[in-house]
């Protein structure tokens, strides 16, 4: 059951087209929000925006690389005119490098720190002005239990911390102007970035055993803590970094 919590908002959700962009979404729309759908890949978020549609709600997909000024620059342009300056700003694209320092390339680092830290950073300073004029907003910064507590995958680590410490120093800055800036890390959740992960027995029954519920977690338990960072309710929340992930972080 919906209670309309974001009725009339205007949402840019970024890697909307599978996972947990897309459990975002869709619960945005069913929510009440118009939802701009970015993805690098078109298809993928045209796909989101059909769920969207067909239970009722709105929403445009558009191909944009986070990692590049011009496509957020473009992103918020096209926000603007399709639906009204964004209200709410979701950054969840991102990837993974799952390898320790020894294993991961140059390259690679440089594409992961695009993506999860550069991205985060674009589209916040591309969305905070809009957000600033009407003296209100909701950033919300999806980053990872990798943030908070190490492991062996030291680039997506340092990532994911520094989208932690993004998240805290904008709020600092923000929120005397009208913009929450929140994060959520996520534990284990389905998607196709821990399909791998999950298909291997061995590697599941570990990732099993560090959840306390007992199960691994669907892209719905980050949207519904998504939709109440985004709401009226949390208005009093700002600088948080909300864990959804079993337990992992106390465990």
């Amino acid at each position: 059951m919906t209670t309309g919590r974001l009725k009339d908002k205007v949402a840019i959700v970024t890697g909307a087209g599978s996972g947990i962009g897309r459990g975002i979404a869709l619960a945005f729309a069913q929510e009440g929000a118009k939802v701009l759908l970015a993805g690098r890949r078109l298809e993928r978020a045209q796909e989101t925006a059909g769920l969207i549609a067909a239970q009722g709600g709105t929403g445009w997909a558009l191909a944009a690389d986070v990692a590049k000024t011009a496509d957020v620059t473009r992103m918020m342009g096209e926000c603007v005119t399709r639906f009204g300056p964004v209200d709410i700003l979701v950054n969840n694209a991102g990837v993974r490098a799952p390898s320790g320092i020894l294993a991961v390339s140059e390259a690679q680092l440089d594409y992961l720190l695009a993506v999860n830290v550069k991205g985060v950073y674009l589209c916040c300073r591309a969305a905070a002005p809009l957000m600033i004029e009407k003296r209100w907003g909701r950033i919300i910064n999806i980053a990872s239990v990798a943030g908070i507590r190490a492991s062996i995958n030291a680039a997506y680590c340092a990532s994911k911390a520094a989208a932690v410490a993004l998240t805290k120093s904008m709020a600092l800055e923000l929120s005397p102007r009208g913009i929450t800036v929140n994060a959520i890390c996520p534990g284990t959740i389905v998607s196709e970035m821990t399909e791998a992960q999950l298909s291997d027995a061995k590697e599941r029954a570990y990732l099993l055993s560090r959840s306390l519920v007992g199960r691994i977690g669907e892209p719905a338990d980050v949207a519904a803590g998504a939709v109440y960072l985004a709401s009226e309710e949390a208005g009093f929340v700002t600088g948080a970094i909300l864990a959804i992930d079993g337990g992992w972080t106390i465990s």
